[in-house]
């Protein structure tokens, strides 16, 4: 029974602590007129120093904590602040269309016939009309141009991580997510017609199918790993190049489509091997039944910065589902962070949160509202 008269003894706490919290953000509030009134800048670091400075001397050997819990309370107050002086203008983020996602449209994949991105676009749009371009970049522009309405990119392997060459994109187009597909991923071996395993010089791929596959790879003995654009170009290339020291690692399918023998199925280091793809429209469309949000940011260079964030998902009880981080090229240190989400823009909550971390933040990008199929 000890225990449950602890528990009462925090609840009593608790309603203490409540109608002082709700004072502090009332005197915020206060405050923010007086900002807006003198257009003074919101946020006072030497102020907050000192705030947090006076916190850790009255917490003795809890300073630490009082640190955290007040950094919390002074990041809630800015955001309340920003709130008052600069009213939410929700426009730039869509509303749930009632058109469904299409079945046939225009879709931009890298690489060439019997790429994984091919199988991504066809489980998403199982009519779709597919443009192949050499590069992830011309997927890109493909979208942005308006050649095609759709874009097919891979964005992350459950074994072998992300696809950084993609998240590096990001940054520099204009898009946004309107779907994703999680396809299950199988690789074999494929050589020309009379080949044999040992007879294998050399293996090439992509990068990713080659880190998936590594254990295999370093089964043979003394193989070269050469890197190709695509699984799809390895197979073709082996088809066109009549050296039966030469093998793909690609997707069964290519064997037949490039006139390929398989030497070994599944050579994956796993068989949880998925690839998530993530497919993008140039208009900001959210289809019916999106539960994920996908966004970028970056935060300012203090210390906390990135856990202040992460806090306000979890205050919400939001499941965070994928964090990568990304350098700012020119900069000492500085990242550009990706988030996906599970959420609903449907949730008022959760569109406030969003336009209060575009407030808050130097650089705030929403990329979209979306399904996973």
């Amino acid at each position: 029974m000890e225990i449950e008269k602890l528990r009462a003894e925090i609840d009593r706490v608790d309603s203490e602590l409540m109608p002082l919290f709700l004072r502090r953000m009332d005197l915020s509030a206060a405050i923010a007129g007086e900002k807006a009134r003198a257009g003074a800048a919101i946020r006072d670091r030497a102020r907050e120093r000192d705030i947090l400075r006076a916190a850790a001397e009255r917490a003795g050997d809890k300073a630490e904590y009082a640190r955290l819990l007040y950094n919390a309370i002074l990041e809630y107050s800015r955001s309340y602040q920003r709130d008052l002086i600069t009213p939410d203008d929700d426009s730039d983020l869509p509303e749930e269309c009632e058109e469904m996602f299409p079945r046939a449209a225009t879709v931009a994949c890298q690489g060439v016939e019997g790429a994984y991105s091919q199988s991504a676009a066809d489980r998403a749009l199982p009519f779709a009309d597919i443009t192949f371009m050499r590069t992830f970049e011309g997927v890109f522009q493909a979208v942005e141009s308006g050649l095609c309405r759709f874009g097919v990119l891979p964005i992350e392997n459950s074994a072998h991580g992300s696809v950084t060459q993609v998240y590096d994109l990001m940054k520099s187009h204009r898009f946004f997510i309107v779907r994703s597909v999680r396809l299950h991923i199988s690789h074999s071996l494929m050589a020309l017609p009379g080949a044999r395993l040992e007879d294998i010089r050399a293996v090439t791929s992509h990068e990713q199918a080659i880190g998936q596959c590594s254990r295999f790879i370093s089964s043979l003995p003394d193989v070269k790993v050469r890197l190709s654009e695509n699984t799809a170009v390895a197979a073709r290339t082996v088809a066109e190049s009549g050296d039966r020291t030469l093998a793909a690692i690609s997707q069964e399918e290519c064997a037949a489509l490039y006139g390929l023998n398989i030497l070994r199925r599944a050579i994956q280091n796993t068989d949880n091997n998925h690839t998530r793809f993530i497919v993008i429209e140039k208009q900001p469309r959210v289809y019916p039944g999106a539960n994920r949000i996908s966004m970028q940011f970056s935060t300012p260079h203090t210390p906390g910065a990135l856990a202040g964030v992460i806090s306000r998902f979890s205050a919400m009880g939001l499941n965070l589902t994928k964090l990568e981080s990304r350098p700012v090229e020119g900069s000492d240190f500085r990242y550009i962070f990706y988030v996906d989400l599970e959420a609903s823009l449907r949730d008022m909550a959760v569109r406030r949160m969003i336009l209060s971390l575009k407030k808050d933040l130097p650089l705030f990008t929403f990329l979209g509202s979306y399904q996973e199929v």
